[in-house]
């Protein structure tokens, strides 16, 4: 009798940021070989040229099964013209040379941008956007509070703030570096307060943006104004509050909403992502150095380079993360030590 052998279906592979074990610490992180997804109906392969960094990715890490990361720059490869370089969301993926990504989580990289100033924006913006704009209905004439201002997503929000026209922008930061940078750059913030020294609770704030959580929960409603807004982003400082008094939230009228975007539908990201608000904001977005009214900073750049990906791409600064030092950067963000965006380019 002669044995037919059974075919064997060869996956296409790739390059990833892996976790050992699937979750752990950051000394877990490190570059691994796995499958080169496939795309489904509506969905677009993107080969990644840079990716964000965000503070999500260190929580997901200690519980994550799979690739991490949210947003990335890169080429087109399937459903678009193949080569059209796009910047965009995913909800996990982005460290890895292939993503897949709905068609409407897409955006066209304009050509102002490099690599890695795209790469810098969606997460940060989008969320900025949200928070600011959608729930805090900020106006010409509001004046905004804004906790971490020298995160990323603090960042974005300060500089959108100023640019609809609030009167001013109040920043919060732990560092004195951070908070003269944060008055430095333009469209910066009209004021900072040290919040591990200083007293940030002001009379007056029409909009609130805070990504601590309980040690800053009685001071913002005190800052807030007659029909103020606040949105919680996330709790850095811990999520339960020992006691709430529910007067100031009732006899001021204010708003209080939480907000996440990951957790979002599909349907909700695509439909806040293509809203002509929106796109009307991004359009103005420029690098640096590149004169807009709101502008993307990189705190640093991690390159590294495989096989498959010999020849740079885009811009660095002379302060680089190599692929082989992934962890740093993971450090680097985990202990609080960046002014702007946390960037890795794909070599």
């Amino acid at each position: 009798m002669t044995c037919t052998p059974v075919p064997t279906v060869i996956m296409s592979k790739m390059h990833a940021v892996l976790i050992k074990d699937g979750q752990g610490p950051i000394e877990n992180l490190y570059i691994g070989e796995t499958d080169k997804p496939v795309p489904t109906k509506g969905q677009v392969l993107v080969k990644i040229v840079a990716f964000g960094i965000n503070s999500m990715d260190h929580y997901q890490r200690q519980g994550a099964s799979y690739i991490l990361g949210v947003e990335f720059s890169g080429r087109g490869v399937t459903r678009w013209a193949v080569g059209d370089e796009v910047f965009g969301l995913v909800g996990g993926g982005a460290y890895a040379e292939f993503v897949n990504c709905d068609e409407g989580l897409l955006l066209k990289k304009p050509g102002h941008l490099s690599w890695v100033e795209a790469a810098s924006i969606p997460e940060n913006y989008i969320t900025a956007y949200q928070a600011l704009v959608k729930y805090g209905e900020v106006k010409k004439g509001d004046h905004v509070l804004v906790h971490a201002g020298a995160s990323g997503v603090g960042i974005a929000a300060i500089q959108m703030a100023r640019a609809l026209g609030a009167t001013t922008v109040t920043a919060t930061a732990s560092t004195t570096a951070k908070l003269d940078w944060l008055r430095s750059i333009p469209n910066g913030a009209t004021h900072t307060v040290n919040y591990k020294t200083e007293d940030f609770a002001a009379e007056g704030v029409d909009v609130v943006i805070d990504f601590v959580g309980q040690s800053h929960w009685a001071k913002n409603v005190e800052s807030l104004a007659i029909d103020g807004r606040m949105t919680i982003l996330a709790t850095l400082s811990g999520s339960e509050v020992p006691a709430v008094n529910l007067g100031p939230i009732l006899y001021k009228r204010l708003r209080i909403q939480g907000s996440t975007l990951r957790s979002r539908s599909l349907q909700y990201q695509t439909e806040l992502i293509s809203s002509l608000n929106f796109r009307d904001i991004i359009d103005k977005v420029t690098g640096a150095n590149g004169g807009g009214p709101m502008r993307t900073y990189i705190h640093k750049v991690s390159t590294f380079f495989c096989s498959s990906h010999p020849v740079r791409h885009g811009r660095t600064t002379p302060q680089v993360y190599p692929w082989a030092e992934i962890q740093s950067a993971h450090h680097e963000m985990a202990d609080n030590k960046n002014s702007g965006k946390i960037v890795v380019e794909v070599q």
